[in-house]
């Protein structure tokens, strides 16, 4: 599929394989790039990105679209069986009723801001979502930070995507809960950071 966006045209596409491999340092800067706005406020380095989407080249049911301006890297997103994925993950849904083998995972999506606004996002949910219809699972879920409203690195302007991914049909689950680690802007150590699930049947 072909999108014009800022002044070129992106294409989109799922990659595996050796393409996926020769585009993990483009996508690794991507992420550090992106991941530090707010609300993730992410202190990482493109070699910690690299080593960690090596899940995506190894994991049976994994799912990676790209966006790309000409050869440029400019959007991505990601999705993974959760039974594939760490036990920080799964552990919300036992005990709940879904259950972690019938649930896609969704995990991140990082788009330039120049790219925003022009119908990927909405892409980007439409391929995961075709890709649990694929593998025959029944649930998709991620998790989203969440920060407190008067955090002091929120950005005047910063809207929530809580009313977009409502109208992809999720729902924001408070009783599924997690915590993941990471260095803030401007810290040096990892910070435990409360996540919330949202889901779609």
């Amino acid at each position: 599929m072909m999108i014009a966006a800022a002044g070129s045209v992106s294409t989109v596409t799922p990659v595996s394989g050796e393409e996926l491999r020769s585009a993990l340092p483009d996508l690794a800067r991507l992420r550090t790039e992106v991941f530090r706005e707010f609300p993730y406020l992410y202190s990482g380095t493109p070699a910690y990105e690299e080593r960690y989407l090596q899940t995506y080249l190894e994991a049976p049911g994994a799912l990676v679209v790209l966006v790309r301006d000409g050869s440029e890297v400019v959007g991505a997103s990601t999705a993974l069986p959760l039974a594939a994925e760490t036990g920080a993950l799964q552990r919300p849904f036992r005990g709940s009723e879904l259950d972690p083998g019938e649930v896609l995972y969704l995990g991140e999506s990082v788009l330039r801001a120049a790219y925003r606004g022009r119908g990927l996002g909405h892409r980007f949910f439409d391929e995961r979502e075709a890709h649990a219809r694929r593998l025959g699972l029944s649930v998709t879920a991620f998790c989203a930070v969440q920060r407190p409203a008067n955090h002091p690195a929120r950005p005047a302007d910063y809207r929530p995507l809580n009313a977009f991914w409502e109208g992809r049909g999720y729902v924001e689950r408070p009783d599924l809960e997690t915590t993941l680690s990471w260095p803030d802007v401007g810290e040096t150590q990892e910070t435990p950071k409360p996540m919330r699930f949202w889901v779609k049947r």
